[in-house]
Parts: structure tokens; C-alpha cells; sequence
């Protein structure tokens, strides 16, 4: 099972380990990618701050976030897992898994980014600020410009079993799973019981909650159907849609009574 995320927008300071090693992250097919990237974000925040706030998209009560970037290359670093915060990575609370579980949170989950494109939460990486919809000067949006090294790498991590497809629309056009993996593929969306309405805070702790449940209970499901019933057996009321035609995703809701 391959669990693909969005990163968090507020993130850790970054850690006292040694710095960033390219050469080190999972996926190095996506090595020369993620070095253009970091070369142009770091560039551009050292050097004019407000240029690169307005690139950004940044207030003006985030400016540290762009001395932040600057210094990237030379930053500490920590495990993605512990850099990544907010909603979903607090419900998700990877720190509290027992052993056994993190072993699965390693193997499984991807968590998609503006900056590296897609790491393992063991990948040690720098804090940072870069999403998905930013629009770098000389490489233009970032979700356009992952697509091509995308396309070549995330089929082969997708292996043969089931891709959970948890991420937000920016994400998730950086790569769109095709043809049979795509039939191996689900989408969730997080819906209101009463109003049949989509959540949004509650969405991203549901699907925190989701993965973290998976993981615990050990739960390798080899496609969608099979998710559905491993949802259903940990508590979660799931209503399923199988794909109208070959090529496309199932797609997913888990019906909440209280949002929260």
C-alpha cells in the first residue's frame, strides 16, 4: 500500500542533524528535479526579500520564512515526519506509533511537496516554505513542472498493490495515477453525515485519523474494495464509488457525524 499526502504549511524549525543531502532522499529518480528547485527557491530568497514574498505568497508577518529558504543548503535537518506539523500530521501522530507501525509508516507513505516533490517521512530534510502553487520565475508552477519527473518515478513506487490518494487538489497535479494504476488507485473525500457536505479541518484530521488507524491495526489492503472493507471493520462509515470505466480511480466518502 503506497498513502500518497499533502505536506503541512506550518512546519518544525528545522534540526540540529547535518545538513541536506540530496543524494540521500528516497526516490532519486526525482534527485535533478528537486536540485533545480532548491537552486532557484534559495536563490531567489537571498536575495530580494520582497520579491520573493510576493513569488511566495507570503505576509508580510512570514518574512522569516524567506531567510528560512535562503539558507537551505546549510540548514539542520530532522526526518520529514517530525518537520511536517498541522491537523492531519497531529491526528496522524506518527511520534506515537508503536514500532511496528512506524516500520509501516516508512514503507508507506509519501508525502507530496512544492519543493522536494515527493519524500518518505524518514528523509531528513530542512524546514522550509514552498507549496505546490507557487510559480517560480525561471521554472514557472511547480505542479506543471513536477509532472515530467513524476510520470517516470511514481509508477514504479506505486509497486503493485493499492495507492490511498489522500492528497489536496494542488498536490495532487503535480502526478495523476494512469491507466492500471489507477484502477488500483482510491480518492477520499470527507463528508458531513447530515448535510452530505464536504468538511474541510475536519477532512484533514479524518484522513490523519484514517492513516493512522491502517497502520496500527496492521491493515495491507491489495485494492480499493479491499480498503472499503478494512475501513468498515475499523469503524469508519464508507460509501464507495468503483470507476465508471477502466483508467480512472475509486472514489471514496467517509461520512462524519460530528465535525470537529
Amino acid at each position: 500500500m503506497l498513502v500518497l499526502l499533502p505536506p503541512s504549511e506550518g512546519k518544525a524549525a528545522s534540526g540540529r542533524g547535518a545538513p541536506l543531502d540530496l543524494a540521500s532522499l528516497s526516490l532519486p529518480g526525482l534527485t535533478e528535479a528537486r536540485a533545480t528547485v532548491l537552486e532557484e527557491l534559495a536563490g531567489l530568497c537571498a536575495g530580494n526579500e520582497d520579491k520573493a514574498r510576493e513569488v511566495l505568497g507570503l505576509s508580510e508577518g512570514l518574512r522569516g520564512e524567506v531567510a528560512k529558504n535562503a539558507e537551505l543548503r546549510t540548514a539542520g535537518t530532522r526526518p520529514a515526519g517530525e518537520i511536517y506539523t498541522g491537523v492531519l500530521y497531529d491526528a496522524l501522530g506518527l511520534a506515537s506509533l508503536d514500532p511496528a507501525a512506524k516500520r509501516r509508516a516508512a514503507r508507506s507513505l509519501l508525502v507530496f511537496s512544492g519543493l522536494w516533490g515527493a519524500i518518505r517521512v524518514t528523509d531528513r530534510i530542512p524546514s522550509y516554505r514552498c507549496s505546490m502553487g507557487v510559480k517560480l520565475p525561471a521554472l514557472g508552477a511547480l505542479g506543471a513542472y513536477w509532472r515530467t519527473p513524476m510520470a517516470s518515478v511514481l509508477p514504479e513506487a506505486a509497486g503493485e498493490g493499492l495507492v490511498l490518494d489522500l492528497r489536496s487538489a494542488a498536490y495532487a497535479a503535480a502526478w495523476k495515477p494512469k491507466g492500471e494504476v489507477a484502477g488500483r488507485t482510491a480518492t477520499v473525500r470527507v463528508l458531513h453525515a447530515p448535510t452530505r457536505k464536504v468538511v474541510s479541518h475536519f477532512n484533514k484530521a479524518t484522513k490523519g485519523r484514517i492513516v493512522r488507524s491502517l497502520l496500527t491495526a496492521g491493515a495491507v489492503p491489495q485494492g480499493p474494495a479491499e480498503l472499503v472493507e478494512a475501513l468498515r471493520d475499523l469503524g469508519y462509515e464508507v460509501e464507495a464509488q468503483a470507476p465508471a470505466k477502466a483508467g480512472q480511480a475509486w472514489a471514496l466518502d467517509v461520512l462524519v457525524a460530528e465535525v470537529h
